[in-house]
């Protein structure tokens, strides 16, 4: 590992710029004959943003890896949501790229694997679990020629596929990662009971159910309404029924928790809007759990296509936004007046619909623009 990351005056001057522009200072050459302006910067990169998405790593002595390697990395709070579902003796992760889910989903193991096919960022995280006092067994190989030789068993395996091509896009499908996942799924159940899988939030579940048999649950987790990613929980001793659970992290929401299939089943009720509206959170919506959220919380739909409820009396412990509204004529809606606007199963888009009405966004106060049985309305928070 360089040692200059230790030097004090080049830890200070990367401190001393991190609200500096970046792009300038690359054209900068830089003050220490021993490190490159592209190096410093790196570290600087790496320390911003640890101040939003993994604050522990803020402390000296941690060294941060390219910017790839930050943006595919689980932030802490999702990280620490995935470690209070899990516990045994042995703990491995077969994709530990910056090491931040397995520093927190092998909090409550004995002994911790780390196996990552890049040396350099192996190196990296070995390094910070030092600085960290956190111990483990690090393995510079690629999983597949791992799980080739590897005649050990695991209470839990975590992976966190690669979700980009060879030419860098973005795929989705299990057979698409890296690595193929409906090609060892066997093979990982063969050496532990439990394999947790991240997935993109974009999979589609009744897919994943399709093509994973050893499903016994599925998380998906959102934070501050921002769906970030899709864990499946796979089991060789599964039952066959699958429990899913919608989280939306940094929120007084309940999760919600549901049998997979129970939407099939399910009946929603409509009716106009009342006096008060439901919007649910995005890992609902992503869930797709449109008519059991009407008959579980006894809420009335708009639209079959409008996934907004209704209700007269308030239902306190709904898992999303709940708004008193009342519905408006086009008429009413004053020029440059200041709205968030919601457009759900609407022909126009909120920028459309800013343009036409002629008004600026943000407030305190709401305009959805959407469509119950009868037709297009608009609903305004009061």
């Amino acid at each position: 590992m360089h040692s200059w990351h230790s030097h004090t005056e080049i830890q200070k001057y990367i401190n001393a710029n991190l609200n500096t522009d970046l792009h300038s200072l690359l054209l900068k050459k830089s003050p220490f004959p021993e490190v490159s302006m592209q190096e410093i910067v790196q570290q600087i990169k790496g320390k911003q943003v640890s101040q939003k998405k993994f604050p522990f790593l803020l402390k000296d002595g941690i060294i941060f890896p390219p910017q790839l390697s930050l943006e595919q990395s689980s932030s802490e709070k999702t990280a620490l949501y995935k470690s209070e579902l899990l516990k045994g003796k042995k703990f491995i992760d077969l994709t530990s790229g910056f090491g931040i889910d397995a520093y927190y989903l092998s909090k409550n193991f004995n002994e911790i694997t780390l196996v990552e096919q890049n040396p350099e960022l192996l190196e990296i995280v070995e390094h910070n679990w030092t600085v960290l006092e956190k111990k483990a067994r690090f393995i510079n190989q690629k999983l597949e020629d791992f799980l080739t030789q590897n005649e050990e068993t695991f209470d839990v395996i975590y992976l966190d596929p690669a979700r980009r091509d060879n030419n860098k896009n973005k795929v989705f499908l299990l057979e698409d990662l890296s690595p193929n996942i409906l090609e060892i799924q066997g093979k990982l159940l063969s050496i532990s009971n439990q394999v947790v899988i991240k997935l993109s939030p974009l999979i589609d579940l009744k897919y994943l159910v399709s093509v994973l048999p050893g499903i016994f649950r599925i998380d998906i987790i959102a934070l501050k309404n921002d769906v970030k990613e899709v864990v499946v929980f796979l089991s060789k001793e599964n039952s066959g029924e699958i429990t899913c659970n919608c989280v939306n992290l940094e929120s007084e929401e309940s999760v919600f928790t549901f049998k997979f299939g129970e939407e099939e089943n399910a009946k929603a009720t409509y009716d106009e809007p009342e006096n008060l509206i439901y919007i649910p959170n995005n890992s609902i919506l992503k869930a797709g759990v449109f008519n059991l959220i009407s008959e579980r919380f006894g809420l009335k739909k708009l639209h079959p296509n409008t996934h907004i409820y209704t209700s007269h009396e308030k239902i306190n412990d709904f898992p999303g936004r709940i708004l008193e509204v009342e519905v408006i004529d086009a008429k009413q809606i004053k020029k440059k007046s200041q709205f968030n606007i919601i457009s759900k199963n609407y022909p126009l888009k909120p920028e459309e619909i800013k343009k036409k009405y002629g008004l600026k966004d943000g407030g305190e106060n709401y305009l959805i623009f959407t469509q119950s049985k009868k037709g297009k309305i608009i609903i305004k928070s009061v």
